[in-house]
């Protein structure tokens, strides 16, 4: 059946069987005007086949394995359950394991990991060197039963096995511990035993196959390794004291060593298992371990990654693409909200369904996986913490029960579920716009899911745009299902969709999915790039342009008259996926963007080096991946280079589409018997709108066609940069000016109005032409009508009167952002400085984070379509987990002639939500906010309201 008689079908059953309201069945107030967003949804840009959700299990398995058998089968029914959290992808830990004479209760419950390892009788910590591969004596299978339990239990269910390392045993450690060495800096795994590290892994892996009927795709044999968390404590009586879980330091060259060997022993056993690699704790550490990589990329078949820290994100997910390798988010956990454990408050899960809307969002995974979501109660309480979505005591003994050994969730375990419940393997992410959001398209192509992320304290109006879907059913309909404090996975009722939208209000402090039925496919116009059309690549006010030799790429400033700045953009596929390849070819030599080592140069020859991958976030940025280097091109001065991935300013670009659509009609005024003076350029429109000029030539008719009123089409050719031809049209009225219409404004008390440049003059004959005005001054005092003079002039030098009416009322606040253009010093890749004039406080919308050293401060400016009076500026900061929060803030205006001045002292931030009064503003062209971090901290905004005084409505 095709897709547009599925949707027929569809469209019919939903006529006979369900009824449509316009708001959700929760009951909230309506959401302010202000506070909305929409969504728009591209399926032409889709990451590859979702491969699940999954969990380690580790610790949790390791203790509830040997649980009584009521408590462990609920645990087993919330992961994996279709009621649970519907895991479907799960990564099994090797443990490493202690010498038997060193103490079993110094790292954390669950943390004592058994090994596969045998040991002869009185073997101690430092006998190192006794074990053999080869020795069957020296291997025990029937090791760590507990979490091999939940492999049983669970194997219907898990579609991706893999298997990880934390540490190897202890005998194959520099320290002689599995917690870590020494000095946590320095590398903890013998080089000596790399190979038999390798084989211990190879072969339990192989091992588990067998025993359990399962087969593990991949390998993971580091985990966090370039890092100074694993490191052990030894205290006076010998015994180590910390640390408190399995690790090892693992420097980029020595993660090479253990890669390769990795590769080698599964080859050995003729194992189909993939290696993966290198589970960084977070993308910033990850890019630097990968740069140092050097034949150890040829082995590695999946990119794993973690996200206890955000920055570079992107640059991990362009590694991938360059690599032709896929990407799991692998791990992460954490705590989010108030300092409290909090069974209760929604600052848990709006925390998790943030990093993950997020990590889905810069990260494009095939895969996203839990720590583990099964915590220990007893510290979590204790330390205020909420790591994990279940909680239950890691002490329970076989004579526990349900009621003594309580299971209790908190709200991350109902926001996961709005995406794991309704984004399914198979489904693909696709681009949206809206950082709050993201959105998937079913595994067949028909209907849609979005999860929505409102974290503010107010309700939220939200606009689905599905109008780049290739087909919308005349029945199509969105339903919510809202989890919030008030209920989980409350489905509301459905709200047709008309027009290729819906609207939809969502409570505050929730998560919404919303699932849309009777879409499919892409709109022909949906994708960025089109065939035959030429582009600008563009940032920061410059665009990328051949040499002056015509050899390389370099920066210059955009020419809108340049046709060496423009550039067809090919896809060489036929997909929507966001791997697929391009062509940058000049529109002028016909010769090809190519990565050349660290240059970027034009060429002739097609080849790898001249394709380039496009990656985005949905902010409007892109990078380019060459596909042969997985270099990014990257724009630093005037300067077009090939560089490592950095997530930084200088490799994002905004492709602007240059193609001339058509021209705008032309409006001409004359009186007669004078030929008209019509002017030498018209307007183009583009795909996004009318800007610019072109020249154009008229063929004007004779002279006789001007001797009475009338309407008079000249034909003419406008030409674009590229010398291609478009008819212009101008329509030119012939009349004579008997008078103009009144024009009107309005003002505030001591304000300035808006008089119009152009008035409209009327003809004899009924003809009306947009006359230039100029006014007499007046005085804008009091509240009231104050009627302006002034003269109107007619091409042929005459002028008419001209008045303008203007109302001044008393002076109300208004939020001038919304019209103006907003900056800021820098911006983490994935963020907008722009989204701080949405009207929606209480999204992350802007953050200034970085790996390293932070940025001490960063300033935000807006400047104004128009002068205007200011009296307030509110920033409504972000709380991202523990940061995000300025130490303190200053506000500065421009004033008419170019200066820039103070208009407040510097501003403690203590609250959200910082107001600071001007004090007074003079007239202003621009306002900037400085933000200084506290002490090695970041900056994350959500919204910056600057008032000014406006006439009443």
């Amino acid at each position: 059946m095709t897709i547009a008689r599925r949707l027929t079908a569809l469209a019919l059953c939903l006529a006979a069987g369900t009824g449509f309201v316009t708001v959700p069945a929760a009951a909230f107030a309506e959401p302010s005007p202000q506070n909305a967003v929409t969504v728009r949804i591209d399926p032409s840009y889709q990451q590859p086949e979702f491969e699940g959700w999954g969990t380690s299990l580790v610790w949790f398995a390791n203790i509830t394995g040997g649980y009584p058998e009521p408590i462990r089968r609920k645990l087993v029914d919330m992961l994996f359950g279709e009621d649970g959290l519907r895991l479907n992808i799960a990564r099994y830990n090797i443990g490493g394991g202690n010498a038997p004479d060193v103490r079993k209760d110094y790292m954390k419950t669950g943390a004592t990991m058994e090994g596969f390892w045998k040991a002869p009788p009185g073997t101690v910590r430092t006998d190192m060197d006794w074990w053999r591969a080869d020795n069957p004596e020296h291997w025990n299978f029937a090791a760590d039963a507990n979490q091999r339990w939940w492999i049983d239990q669970i194997k219907r269910q898990v579609t991706k096995w893999e298997a990880f390392s934390n540490s190897p045993p202890w005998f194959q450690t520099v320290s002689g511990y599995v917690s870590g060495g020494f000095d946590a800096n320095t590398d903890q795994i013998r080089r000596d035993r790399v190979d038999d590290f390798a084989t211990y892994l190879a072969r339990v892996t192989q091992e588990l196959e067998k025993a359990h009927g399962i087969k593990f795709d991949t390998l993971a044999p580091l985990n966090e390794p370039n890092t100074n968390y694993w490191g052990t404590q030894i205290g006076p009586n010998g015994q180590p004291t910390g640390g408190r879980q399995e690790g090892a330091h693992a420097g980029p060259e020595l993660q090479q060593e253990v890669l390769l060997a990795t590769r080698r022993a599964l080859d050995a056993l003729r194992s189909r298992v993939k290696v993966s690699a290198m589970d960084e704790t977070n993308p910033g550490t990850f890019v630097r371990n990968w740069n140092g990589y050097g034949p150890a990329r040829d082995v590695i078949d999946q990119l794993n990654v973690h996200t206890y820290g955000t920055g570079q994100r992107t640059s991990v997910r362009d590694i991938a693409k360059g690599a032709n390798e896929k990407l799991w988010m692998s791990e992460v956990e954490g705590t989010w909200g108030n300092g409290t454990t909090d069974y209760t408050g929604m600052e848990p899960g709006l925390g998790m369904a943030t990093r993950m809307l997020e990590d889905i969002r810069e990260l494009e995974p095939s895969a996203w996986v839990f720590w583990q979501p099964v915590e220990d109660s007893i510290p979590q309480q204790a330390a205020g913490k909420n790591w994990g979505s279940i909680h239950i005591p890691f002490n329970c003994t076989a004579s526990d029960t349900l009621e003594s050994c309580p299971i209790r969730t908190n709200s991350k375990f109902n926001t996961i579920r709005n995406f794991t419940h309704f984004v399914r393997p198979g489904d693909r992410f696709v681009k949206t716009d809206d950082p709050s959001s993201v959105a998937a398209v079913k595994r067949f192509g028909l209907d849609a899911t979005v999860v929505h992320v409102n974290s503010g304290n107010t309700d939220r109006s939200v606009t689905l745009d599905l109008s780049r879907f290739g087909l919308v059913s005349p029945l199509a309909k969105v339903t919510p299902v809202v989890t919030n404090a008030t209920g989980a996975l409350v489905r509301g009722k459905p709200v047709r969709v008309n027009g290729k939208s819906a609207t939809l209000a969502v409570p505050a402090k929730s998560v919404t999915t919303f699932l849309v039925d009777g879409v499919a496919g892409v709109s022909g116009d949906a994708a960025l790039i089109q065939p035959e059309h030429v582009y600008r690549i563009n940032a920061s006010g410059k665009s990328v342009q051949p040499s002056d030799d015509w050899s390389k790429a370099v920066l210059r400033a955009s020419d809108a008259t340049s046709a060496r700045q423009l550039w067809s953009v090919r896809k060489l596929g036929l997909g929507n996926g966001n791997r697929e390849r391009y062509e940058i070819v000049n529109a002028v030599t016909g010769t090809r963007l190519a990565a050349a080592g660290d240059a970027v140069v034009l060429q002739s020859a097609r080849g790898a080096e001249a394709q380039w991958i496009m990656s985005t976030t949905g902010d409007g940025s892109w990078t380019f991946v060459n596909a042969a280097t997985g270099v990014l091109l990257d724009g630093t001065g005037e300067t077009v280079s090939g560089k490592t991935p950095t997530s930084g300013a200088s490799q994002r670009w905004t492709p602007v589409d240059e193609t001339v659509q058509r021209t705008q009609d032309t409006a001409v005024f004359t009186v007669p018997k004078l030929r008209p003076v019509l002017p030498q350029t018209v307007t183009p429109v583009y795909p996004d709108g009318a800007r610019g000029s072109l020249p154009v030539v008229w063929n004007l008719p004779p002279d006789w066609s001007w001797q009475r009123p009338g309407t008079v089409r000249v034909h003419g050719t406008a030409t674009d940069v590229l010398g291609r031809k478009l008819p212009a049209l101008a329509v030119v009225t012939v009349d004579t000016i008997a008078s103009t219409l009144p024009a009107r404004a309005k003002t505030y008390v001591g304000g300035r109005p808006d008089l119009p440049a152009t008035v409209t003059g009327i003809g004899k004959r009924g003809g009306k032409a947009e006359l230039p005005v100029t006014w007499d001054s007046a005085a804008y005092d009091h509240v009231g009508t104050v009627t302006v003079a002034g003269r109107a002039q007619v091409v042929d030098g005459s002028t008419v009167p001209a008045t303008a009416v203007v109302q001044v009322t008393e002076p109300v606040e208004v939020n001038a952002a919304l019209d103006s253009v907003v900056a800021a010093t820098y911006t983490e890749s994935g963020y907008s400085a722009d989204r701080l004039r949405n009207g929606v406080t209480e999204e992350k919308a802007w953050s200034n984070w970085r790996s390293g050293t932070k940025n001490p401060a960063d300033t935000i400016t807006f400047t104004l379509p128009k002068i205007r009076d200011l009296t307030r500026v509110a920033v409504h900061s972000y709380r991202d987990g523990e940061g995000g929060i300025a130490k303190s803030l200053k506000v500065q205006v421009r004033t008419v002639d170019g200066a820039w001045v103070d208009a407040s002292g510097e501003v403690e931030v203590t609250d959200p939500r910082t107001e600071v009064v001007l004090n007074p503003s003079p007239p202003a062209t621009a306002v900037r906010v400085v933000l200084t971090a506290r002490p090695s901290g970041y900056l994350t905004l959500g919204e910056i309201e600057v008032l000014a005084k406006a006439p009443t409505p």
